[in-house]
């Protein structure tokens, strides 16, 4: 609580506004696609600055808009070219199945598996956001009342932080080298992976990543399709949550809003490349040792 005063004190930033926006925005651009989780951070920060309530929630949820615009904007070729492909591969399909005559099933799909993989990653992509969505919309009133806690978040951020180190001390040779090698049996697993992430502390990315790590993908692998995971996950979260805060913003508001965005929107961008650069030559441990420093210091502030 003292710490908490003293910082709210200390920079007058507990009232909604451009200099909050854009603290909001730093902490949101650099931890959403990093190992450490960005609703945790932000729980942290808007319970430090005395920020809380359904418009703190809605203004941490909707400037997570300008990380997922970095990510578009970064894998904007890689996007548009698996697109245009998938959308080529889609009508061939069509062709195969047209022209199949006595082939069977079993035979087309395998085929398509070896020449389709653009049209089949986007596929898995999907398949991997539903276990989260389905279970995030059941259950997320629930956890947002009862879980958005900075006691939540220190337990979440250890307990993940031995989960990572775990998986980095035991992990074995990497099988998938290349995103569009990822089967769809690896992106429901990531995916189921992905749940985790709705404990707050606990980190969409983390969760991910390492869900990826467990079904065989490199890591730098691994890294790259959590960031094309999120856009569908934070996508609908983003404007399903902007969507039901429609009567919470004023329209005063909507300009420090557009400030947070753009804020993350830089951040995010400077991020995905400096961790896609660490992950090709470090694991993840040195972020497993920040996590579990963080939760003994949050525990330690905040009690238990």
């Amino acid at each position: 609580m003292l710490g908490r005063n003293l910082i709210a004190e200390s920079y007058r930033m507990n009232e909604w506004g451009p200099g909050l926006a854009t603290i909001l925005g730093i902490v949101e651009g650099l931890t959403e696609f990093l190992p450490v989780s960005s609703t945790g951070h932000l729980i942290l920060v808007g319970h430090m600055l005395g920020f809380e309530g359904d418009l703190a929630a809605s203004a941490e949820i909707s400037i997570q808009l300008g990380a997922i615009l970095a990510v578009i904007a970064y894998e904007r070729q890689k996007l548009m070219s698996m697109i245009g492909q998938a959308g080529r591969e889609q009508q061939d399909i069509f062709t195969m199945i047209r022209a199949r005559g006595t082939t069977p099933w079993s035979t087309v799909l395998k085929t398509s598996w070896a020449t389709h993989k653009n049209l089949w990653f986007l596929l898995g992509l999907g398949l991997a956001f539903l276990p989260a969505a389905g279970i995030g919309f059941l259950t997320h009133s629930w956890i947002k009342n009862h879980l958005f806690t900075p006691q939540t978040v220190a337990a979440s951020s250890i307990i993940g932080g031995f989960i990572i180190l775990a998986v980095e001390a035991r992990r074995d040779q990497a099988r998938i080298h290349q995103l569009e090698q990822v089967s769809l049996a690896s992106a429901f697993w990531i995916g189921l992976a992905q749940c985790a992430s709705l404990l707050p502390g606990m980190s969409r990315s983390g969760s991910t990543i390492i869900g990826g790590l467990l079904v065989g993908l490199d890591r730098k692998v691994a890294t790259e399709y959590s960031f094309f995971l999120a856009l569908p996950t934070l996508i609908v979260a983003t404007c399903y949550q902007m969507w039901k805060s429609r009567d919470v913003f004023r329209q005063e508001d909507y300009l420090a809003l557009g400030i947070g965005m753009f804020v993350s929107f830089v951040v995010a961008w400077l991020v995905i490349a400096a961790f896609l650069t660490f992950v090709k030559r470090h694991t993840l441990r040195p972020f497993a040792y920040y996590r579990i420093l963080m939760g003994i210091v949050v525990f330690y502030i905040f009690g238990f």
